[in-house]
Protein backbone atom coordinates (compact mmCIF):
# COMPACT_ATOMS: atom_id res chain seq x y z
CA UNK A 1 0.00 0.00 0.00
CA UNK A 2 1.00 3.37 -0.91
CA UNK A 3 0.09 7.05 -0.65
CA UNK A 4 1.45 10.68 0.05
CA UNK A 5 0.41 13.34 1.64
CA UNK A 6 1.19 16.81 2.69
CA UNK A 7 3.83 16.95 5.75
CA UNK A 8 2.23 20.01 7.37
CA UNK A 9 -0.88 19.04 7.06
CA UNK A 10 0.17 15.35 8.75
CA UNK A 11 1.84 17.24 11.11
CA UNK A 12 -0.83 19.51 12.57
CA UNK A 13 -2.98 16.92 13.02
CA UNK A 14 -1.10 14.20 14.37
CA UNK A 15 0.05 16.82 16.70
CA UNK A 16 -3.56 17.39 17.93
CA UNK A 17 -4.29 13.41 18.55
CA UNK A 18 -0.95 12.87 20.05
CA UNK A 19 -2.81 15.29 23.52
CA UNK A 20 -5.17 12.10 23.50
CA UNK A 21 -2.43 9.73 24.10
CA UNK A 22 -0.64 8.82 27.95
CA UNK A 23 2.67 8.36 28.46
CA UNK A 24 2.20 4.89 30.33
CA UNK A 25 -0.58 2.98 28.48
CA UNK A 26 -2.63 -0.16 29.98
CA UNK A 27 -2.31 -1.33 26.19
CA UNK A 28 0.57 -0.98 23.91
CA UNK A 29 -1.51 -0.09 21.00
CA UNK A 30 -2.94 2.89 22.95
CA UNK A 31 0.28 4.31 22.26
CA UNK A 32 0.06 4.05 18.59
CA UNK A 33 -1.88 6.18 15.62
CA UNK A 34 -4.66 4.41 13.50
CA UNK A 35 -3.96 5.33 9.99
CA UNK A 36 -7.19 4.54 7.79
CA UNK A 37 -7.29 4.66 3.92
CA UNK A 38 -10.47 5.01 2.43
CA UNK A 39 -11.60 6.34 -0.57
CA UNK A 40 -8.80 8.32 -1.24
CA UNK A 41 -8.79 10.07 2.46
CA UNK A 42 -6.67 9.71 5.50
CA UNK A 43 -8.27 8.87 8.79
CA UNK A 44 -6.32 9.36 11.80
CA UNK A 45 -6.93 8.42 15.28
CA UNK A 46 -6.17 8.09 18.47
CA UNK A 47 -7.63 7.45 21.87
CA UNK A 48 -6.73 6.09 25.92
CA UNK A 49 -9.55 4.01 25.93
CA UNK A 50 -11.70 6.85 28.03
CA UNK A 51 -11.53 9.20 25.14
CA UNK A 52 -10.92 8.57 21.05
CA UNK A 53 -10.34 11.55 18.80
CA UNK A 54 -10.27 11.22 14.89
CA UNK A 55 -9.86 13.35 12.30
CA UNK A 56 -9.47 13.27 8.46
CA UNK A 57 -7.30 15.12 5.76
CA UNK A 58 -6.69 14.52 1.49
CA UNK A 59 -4.18 12.49 0.26
CA UNK A 60 -2.19 13.48 -2.78
CA UNK A 61 -2.31 9.97 -4.32
CA UNK A 62 -3.14 6.32 -2.78
CA UNK A 63 -2.88 2.89 -4.57
CA UNK A 64 -5.86 1.37 -2.29
CA UNK A 65 -7.49 1.40 0.69
CA UNK A 66 -5.71 -0.17 3.98
CA UNK A 67 -5.62 0.24 7.67
CA UNK A 68 -2.24 0.10 10.20
CA UNK A 69 -0.88 1.36 13.65
CA UNK A 70 2.26 2.78 14.19
CA UNK A 71 4.00 4.51 17.40
CA UNK A 72 3.28 7.85 17.71
CA UNK A 73 6.09 9.54 19.49
CA UNK A 74 8.91 8.23 16.41
CA UNK A 75 6.67 9.26 14.05
CA UNK A 76 5.66 12.61 15.36
CA UNK A 77 8.81 13.82 16.26
CA UNK A 78 10.16 13.07 12.76
CA UNK A 79 7.44 14.65 10.67
CA UNK A 80 7.01 17.94 12.67
CA UNK A 81 10.51 19.09 11.78
CA UNK A 82 10.03 18.06 7.61
CA UNK A 83 9.10 21.16 5.94
CA UNK A 84 6.10 21.76 3.64
CA UNK A 85 6.46 18.66 1.00
CA UNK A 86 4.83 15.55 -0.06
CA UNK A 87 5.90 12.53 2.02
CA UNK A 88 5.51 8.76 0.72
CA UNK A 89 4.02 5.92 3.01
CA UNK A 90 4.78 2.77 1.87
CA UNK A 91 3.48 0.29 3.71
CA UNK A 92 4.29 -3.42 3.92
CA UNK A 93 1.66 -5.74 6.19
CA UNK A 94 3.27 -9.06 5.40
CA UNK A 95 6.62 -7.80 6.77
CA UNK A 96 4.81 -5.38 9.61
CA UNK A 97 6.80 -2.76 8.44
CA UNK A 98 5.76 1.19 6.82
CA UNK A 99 8.54 3.23 4.32
CA UNK A 100 8.40 7.04 4.81
CA UNK A 101 10.34 8.88 2.33
CA UNK A 102 10.53 12.67 1.66
CA UNK A 103 13.21 15.17 -0.50
CA UNK A 104 16.02 14.52 1.84
CA UNK A 105 15.80 11.25 3.03
CA UNK A 106 13.59 8.80 4.26
CA UNK A 107 12.97 6.76 7.77
CA UNK A 108 11.47 3.02 7.98
CA UNK A 109 9.40 2.07 11.41
CA UNK A 110 7.57 -1.01 12.46
CA UNK A 111 3.69 -1.24 12.16
CA UNK A 112 1.21 -2.99 13.95
CA UNK A 113 -2.38 -4.71 13.44
CA UNK A 114 -5.10 -2.01 13.35
CA UNK A 115 -7.79 -4.72 14.13
CA UNK A 116 -6.15 -4.79 17.75
CA UNK A 117 -7.34 -0.92 18.18
CA UNK A 118 -9.97 -0.25 20.16
CA UNK A 119 -13.29 0.21 18.79
CA UNK A 120 -15.18 3.78 19.58
CA UNK A 121 -18.06 3.74 22.80
CA UNK A 122 -21.25 3.56 20.47
CA UNK A 123 -24.15 6.55 21.68
CA UNK A 124 -27.85 5.24 22.63
CA UNK A 125 -31.01 5.35 20.21
CA UNK A 126 -32.20 7.43 23.26
CA UNK A 127 -29.30 10.28 22.65
CA UNK A 128 -30.11 14.04 22.96
CA UNK A 129 -28.56 16.46 20.20
CA UNK A 130 -27.21 19.63 21.45
CA UNK A 131 -25.86 21.98 18.00
CA UNK A 132 -24.04 24.90 19.24
CA UNK A 133 -21.27 27.35 17.38
CA UNK A 134 -18.20 26.36 17.27
CA UNK A 135 -17.19 30.30 18.42
CA UNK A 136 -19.60 29.68 21.42
CA UNK A 137 -18.58 26.49 22.50
CA UNK A 138 -14.96 27.74 22.71
CA UNK A 139 -15.64 30.63 24.26
CA UNK A 140 -17.66 28.68 26.84
CA UNK A 141 -14.75 26.44 27.35
CA UNK A 142 -12.36 28.77 27.84
CA UNK A 143 -14.45 30.79 30.87
CA UNK A 144 -15.08 27.46 32.56
CA UNK A 145 -11.93 24.89 32.53
CA UNK A 146 -10.25 26.71 35.15
CA UNK A 147 -12.58 26.07 37.57
CA UNK A 148 -12.97 22.39 37.26
CA UNK A 149 -11.66 20.05 40.24
CA UNK A 150 -9.05 17.54 40.42
CA UNK A 151 -11.28 15.94 43.48
CA UNK A 152 -10.90 11.73 43.13
CA UNK A 153 -13.37 11.11 46.19
CA UNK A 154 -16.36 13.70 44.19
CA UNK A 155 -15.73 12.62 40.66
CA UNK A 156 -18.56 14.77 39.10
CA UNK A 157 -17.10 18.10 40.12
CA UNK A 158 -13.83 16.89 37.66
CA UNK A 159 -15.94 18.19 34.87
CA UNK A 160 -18.08 20.97 32.88
CA UNK A 161 -21.64 20.05 33.78
CA UNK A 162 -23.59 21.16 30.41
CA UNK A 163 -27.64 21.39 31.41
CA UNK A 164 -29.98 21.53 28.88
CA UNK A 165 -33.57 23.25 30.40
CA UNK A 166 -36.50 24.30 28.54
CA UNK A 167 -35.37 28.11 29.66
CA UNK A 168 -31.45 27.87 27.99
CA UNK A 169 -28.40 25.62 28.16
CA UNK A 170 -25.86 26.16 31.26
CA UNK A 171 -22.22 25.10 31.16
CA UNK A 172 -21.48 25.34 35.06
CA UNK A 173 -17.71 24.22 36.38
CA UNK A 174 -16.96 24.47 40.44
CA UNK A 175 -14.08 23.19 42.56
CA UNK A 176 -16.32 24.14 46.01
CA UNK A 177 -14.99 27.24 46.47
CA UNK A 178 -14.97 29.23 43.09
CA UNK A 179 -18.02 28.27 40.03
CA UNK A 180 -18.58 29.11 36.73
CA UNK A 181 -22.27 29.59 35.36
CA UNK A 182 -23.02 30.40 31.71
CA UNK A 183 -26.42 30.47 30.09
CA UNK A 184 -27.00 30.34 26.35
CA UNK A 185 -30.33 31.64 26.15
CA UNK A 186 -30.71 30.89 22.44
CA UNK A 187 -30.51 26.99 23.54
CA UNK A 188 -33.34 25.38 24.71
CA UNK A 189 -35.50 22.07 24.84
CA UNK A 190 -38.69 21.30 25.95
CA UNK A 191 -36.56 17.50 27.13
CA UNK A 192 -34.09 18.25 29.74
CA UNK A 193 -31.06 16.49 29.28
CA UNK A 194 -27.74 17.05 31.11
CA UNK A 195 -24.04 15.73 30.87
CA UNK A 196 -20.80 15.93 32.55
CA UNK A 197 -17.70 16.60 30.31
CA UNK A 198 -14.44 15.50 31.65
CA UNK A 199 -11.75 17.68 31.96
CA UNK A 200 -9.19 16.24 28.73
CA UNK A 201 -11.56 15.91 26.43
CA UNK A 202 -12.84 19.33 26.98
CA UNK A 203 -9.02 20.31 26.57
CA UNK A 204 -8.62 18.99 23.59
CA UNK A 205 -11.87 20.68 22.27
CA UNK A 206 -10.28 23.92 23.83
CA UNK A 207 -7.35 23.62 21.44
CA UNK A 208 -9.15 21.80 18.05
CA UNK A 209 -12.21 24.64 17.98
CA UNK A 210 -11.43 27.00 14.89
CA UNK A 211 -12.39 30.81 14.83
CA UNK A 212 -13.58 30.43 11.65
CA UNK A 213 -17.68 29.71 12.37
CA UNK A 214 -19.39 26.88 11.86
CA UNK A 215 -21.42 24.47 14.51
CA UNK A 216 -20.49 21.81 16.31
CA UNK A 217 -22.59 18.70 17.16
CA UNK A 218 -23.16 17.33 20.50
CA UNK A 219 -24.85 14.09 20.85
CA UNK A 220 -24.59 12.71 24.06
CA UNK A 221 -26.80 9.63 26.22
CA UNK A 222 -26.16 8.11 29.81
CA UNK A 223 -22.51 7.53 29.62
CA UNK A 224 -20.55 8.58 26.28
CA UNK A 225 -20.74 11.50 23.97
CA UNK A 226 -19.79 12.26 20.56
CA UNK A 227 -18.56 15.83 19.64
CA UNK A 228 -18.53 16.33 15.56
CA UNK A 229 -16.49 19.55 14.68
CA UNK A 230 -15.48 21.07 11.75
CA UNK A 231 -11.74 18.70 11.34
CA UNK A 232 -12.96 15.55 13.12
CA UNK A 233 -15.08 13.80 15.97
CA UNK A 234 -14.01 13.47 20.15
CA UNK A 235 -15.74 10.35 21.72
CA UNK A 236 -15.57 10.06 25.36
CA UNK A 237 -16.77 8.52 28.27
CA UNK A 238 -18.90 11.12 30.98
CA UNK A 239 -18.45 11.77 34.26
CA UNK A 240 -21.24 9.81 35.85
CA UNK A 241 -23.29 10.65 38.78
CA UNK A 242 -25.20 13.63 40.18
CA UNK A 243 -24.22 16.99 39.58
CA UNK A 244 -24.80 19.57 42.65
CA UNK A 245 -27.44 22.05 42.94
CA UNK A 246 -25.41 24.86 41.50
CA UNK A 247 -28.06 27.26 41.41
CA UNK A 248 -28.77 26.61 44.99
CA UNK A 249 -25.15 28.24 46.40
CA UNK A 250 -25.68 31.44 44.07
CA UNK A 251 -27.23 34.44 46.43
CA UNK A 252 -30.47 35.49 45.01
CA UNK A 253 -30.03 39.29 47.65
CA UNK A 254 -26.75 41.30 46.83
CA UNK A 255 -27.67 44.50 47.87
CA UNK A 256 -23.86 45.63 47.90
CA UNK A 257 -22.96 46.25 44.45
CA UNK A 258 -19.41 47.91 42.75
CA UNK A 259 -18.30 48.19 39.82
CA UNK A 260 -14.46 48.40 38.86
CA UNK A 261 -12.14 48.26 35.95
CA UNK A 262 -11.50 44.78 35.47
CA UNK A 263 -7.47 45.12 34.26
CA UNK A 264 -7.00 47.30 36.99
CA UNK A 265 -8.44 45.40 39.83
CA UNK A 266 -6.45 42.60 38.28
CA UNK A 267 -3.32 44.45 38.22
CA UNK A 268 -3.48 45.95 41.65
CA UNK A 269 -3.92 41.48 42.99
CA UNK A 270 -1.24 40.53 41.25
CA UNK A 271 0.85 43.35 43.03
CA UNK A 272 -0.70 42.94 46.25
CA UNK A 273 -0.75 38.80 46.42
CA UNK A 274 2.90 38.20 46.85
CA UNK A 275 3.11 39.73 50.37
CA UNK A 276 -0.07 37.00 51.63
CA UNK A 277 0.59 34.50 53.56
CA UNK A 278 1.55 31.16 51.20
CA UNK A 279 -0.87 28.66 52.98
CA UNK A 280 -4.10 31.06 52.71
CA UNK A 281 -3.61 33.35 49.89
CA UNK A 282 -6.14 35.99 51.53
CA UNK A 283 -6.78 39.35 50.56
CA UNK A 284 -8.78 41.42 52.70
CA UNK A 285 -11.23 43.52 50.01
CA UNK A 286 -12.69 46.61 52.19
CA UNK A 287 -14.75 48.91 50.13
CA UNK A 288 -16.21 52.17 51.28
CA UNK A 289 -17.20 55.91 49.97
CA UNK A 290 -16.12 55.07 46.14
CA UNK A 291 -12.62 53.43 47.11
CA UNK A 292 -11.74 49.79 47.01
CA UNK A 293 -8.40 48.89 49.25
CA UNK A 294 -6.70 45.82 49.29
CA UNK A 295 -4.69 44.27 52.12
CA UNK A 296 -2.11 41.58 52.29
CA UNK A 297 -0.24 40.50 54.89
CA UNK A 298 1.99 37.45 55.78
CA UNK A 299 2.98 38.12 59.94
CA UNK A 300 5.30 35.30 59.52
CA UNK A 301 7.84 37.04 57.36
CA UNK A 302 6.57 40.66 57.96
CA UNK A 303 5.15 41.11 54.80
CA UNK A 304 2.27 43.88 54.27
CA UNK A 305 1.15 45.51 51.00
CA UNK A 306 -1.90 47.71 50.72
CA UNK A 307 -3.33 48.73 47.38
CA UNK A 308 -6.68 51.81 46.47
CA UNK A 309 -8.54 52.56 43.13
CA UNK A 310 -11.65 54.04 42.67
CA UNK A 311 -14.53 52.35 42.43
CA UNK A 312 -18.35 52.97 41.93
CA UNK A 313 -19.83 51.43 44.80
CA UNK A 314 -23.13 51.03 45.95
CA UNK A 315 -23.70 49.57 49.35
CA UNK A 316 -22.69 49.62 53.03
CA UNK A 317 -18.78 49.72 53.51
CA UNK A 318 -17.91 46.22 54.14
CA UNK A 319 -14.51 44.21 54.27
CA UNK A 320 -14.49 40.56 53.10
CA UNK A 321 -11.66 37.85 52.46
CA UNK A 322 -11.50 36.29 49.49
CA UNK A 323 -8.28 34.00 48.08
CA UNK A 324 -6.12 36.09 45.82
CA UNK A 325 -5.13 33.69 43.17
CA UNK A 326 -8.25 32.45 42.85
CA UNK A 327 -9.84 36.03 42.17
CA UNK A 328 -7.21 36.55 39.51
CA UNK A 329 -7.99 33.30 37.92
CA UNK A 330 -11.22 35.08 37.74
CA UNK A 331 -10.87 38.36 36.38
CA UNK A 332 -8.52 36.71 33.88
CA UNK A 333 -10.90 34.83 32.46
CA UNK A 334 -13.43 37.97 31.83
CA UNK A 335 -12.72 39.55 28.39
CA UNK A 336 -14.30 42.86 29.05
CA UNK A 337 -13.07 45.94 30.36
CA UNK A 338 -14.95 46.40 33.85
CA UNK A 339 -16.78 44.04 36.06
CA UNK A 340 -19.50 44.07 38.72
CA UNK A 341 -18.95 42.74 42.13
CA UNK A 342 -22.12 41.85 44.47
CA UNK A 343 -21.81 41.31 47.53
CA UNK A 344 -24.69 40.23 50.05
CA UNK A 345 -22.73 40.19 53.81
CA UNK A 346 -19.05 38.87 54.43
CA UNK A 347 -19.88 35.05 55.42
CA UNK A 348 -21.65 34.95 51.73
CA UNK A 349 -20.35 34.10 48.29
CA UNK A 350 -19.10 37.48 45.93
CA UNK A 351 -20.54 37.36 42.55
CA UNK A 352 -18.36 38.25 40.04
CA UNK A 353 -20.22 39.77 36.51
CA UNK A 354 -19.17 41.36 32.96
CA UNK A 355 -20.89 44.95 32.80
CA UNK A 356 -22.60 44.43 29.33
CA UNK A 357 -23.44 40.58 28.61
CA UNK A 358 -22.16 38.56 25.79
CA UNK A 359 -25.55 38.17 23.28
CA UNK A 360 -27.75 35.63 23.95
CA UNK A 361 -25.74 35.13 27.15
CA UNK A 362 -26.03 35.48 31.04
CA UNK A 363 -22.30 34.90 32.67
CA UNK A 364 -21.60 34.96 36.14
CA UNK A 365 -18.74 33.91 37.97
CA UNK A 366 -18.55 32.98 42.23
CA UNK A 367 -16.10 33.29 44.45
CA UNK A 368 -16.56 31.91 47.90
CA UNK A 369 -15.21 33.97 50.82
CA UNK A 370 -12.81 33.57 53.73
CA UNK A 371 -12.78 34.55 57.21
CA UNK A 372 -11.06 37.71 58.19
CA UNK A 373 -9.58 38.95 61.91
CA UNK A 374 -10.58 42.67 62.14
Amino acid sequence: MRFSVSSTALSSRLTALSRVINSKNSLPILGDFLFEIIDGRLHLTASDSEVMMKTSLELNETDSDGRFCVGNHDLLEAVKSISEQPISFEVNQTDNMARISYQNGMFSMPIENADEFPQPQQIGENAHTINISTQLLSDNINRSLFATAQDELRMVMNGIYFDLTPDCLAMVASDGHKLVRNKILNIKSDEPAAFILPKKPASLLKGVLGKNGGDVSIRFDERNAEIDYEDGIIICRLIEGRYPNYNSVIPQSNPNQLTVDRIGLLSALRRVQPFSNDSSNLIRFHVENGVLQLDAEDYDFSKTATERMSCDYNGMPMSIGFKGSSFIEILSNFDCDQVVIQLADPSRAGLVLPVEQPENQDVLMLMMPMLIND
